[in-house]
């Protein structure tokens, strides 16, 4: 692993001025599907595809940056503005999958899973450590549709958030922090199709919400950092794997009590449905690398067709 800085140039560098990095991984890396598993939408105002560019907004010790991120043969790029940028730089490696250790993984133990291992080798788990950011998405997106959670996340996040320093390709937003979260008001969640049950999950969350993130990336197994999480109040078992996917890119986390997760699996792996303990005995072979396969199914192509018409989602703000 190589993360090389950009020479300095003569003269005081302003503190508006982009930073530049490039980091060289030892390994294929596809920046699309590793990176780009981030973005909640298409319309994320964290995460933002312009072209062969990925852009992120971050918030770091330092205050918001921006990353732009471009792959140029199988090296990263990584353009930083605002006050953060340095240490917006210094997260590229994890963010492309630098500390994902595939050790132990076995993709041949099933056809489809070693043809889309074959087919794709770029695929990393990213890490963003960005724990009270995935959490706080994870509970957006309880029992509703993916259209709903997202246009709550944009909402809330574009009104409440601080916007992205640098030349963003549309107006961009770094997620609110705890102490932000927990001022914005009843009237934003209605308007946002919130439900109070979800509301109120996050604003408890945010009371504790440093330490919270301090606990979970201190504990080293899925479980502990299911412990953490789940002592939360209106936490399960399903937002804390999500939690664990994007914040930390644990590769053995698997959402179980998601809609539609168990149907692909099974449908993948056998040809047929399963529910959430036929999906947890399917991917058991693959104990600690499970998320890996779930991946790689996705990237695979093979999915269940649709049956019948899309959930009507209903909008609790005409209420």
């Amino acid at each position: 692993m190589t993360l090389a800085a950009a020479p300095a140039t003569a003269g005081a560098v302003r503190a508006d001025a982009p930073r530049e990095t490039t980091y060289r991984p030892p390994h294929p890396l596809d920046l699309r599907r590793t990176v780009g598993m981030l973005r909640r939408g298409g319309t994320d105002p964290t995460t933002v595809f312009d072209g062969p560019v990925i852009w992120r907004a971050v918030r770091t010790p330092q205050g918001p940056s921006t990353l732009a991120l471009r792959m140029s043969g199988n090296d990263v790029t990584a353009t930083a503005w605002g006050p953060g940028a340095e240490h917006a730089l210094a997260l590229v490696p994890a963010l492309c999958g630098a500390g994902d250790d595939p050790t132990g993984f076995d993709p041949s133990l099933h056809p489809l899973i070693a043809e889309a291992a074959r087919r794709h080798p770029g695929i990393r788990l990213a890490r963003t450590d960005e724990v009270f950011d995935a959490l706080a998405c994870g509970i957006l997106e309880q029992k509703v549709t993916s259209m709903q959670a997202f246009g709550a996340w944009r909402y809330l996040v574009s009104r409440f958030g601080d916007p992205a320093p640098g030349p963003t390709p549309r107006p961009m937003a770094v997620a609110p922090t705890a102490a932000q979260w927990r001022r914005i008001p009843s009237w934003a969640w209605h308007r946002a199709g919130v439900e109070p049950p979800q509301s109120k999950t996050i604003v408890r969350a945010a009371e504790r919400g440093d330490r919270i993130a301090d606990a979970v990336r201190a504990a080293t197994t899925g479980p502990d950092r299911d412990r953490v999480l789940t002592s939360l109040p209106g936490v399960g078992v399903w937002t804390a794997a999500e939690t664990r996917i994007r914040a930390l890119g644990d590769p053995d986390a698997v959402s179980v009590g998601d809609y539609h997760l168990a149907h692909e699996v099974g449908h993948a792996l056998t040809g047929h449905r399963t529910d959430d303990a036929g999906m947890v005995e399917l991917l058991a072979p693959w104990a600690g690398h499970r998320q890996r396969v779930i991946r790689l199914i996705f990237a695979s192509g093979v999915a269940e067709a649709r049956r019948g018409p899309r959930l009507a989602p209903e909008d609790h703000r005409r209420r």
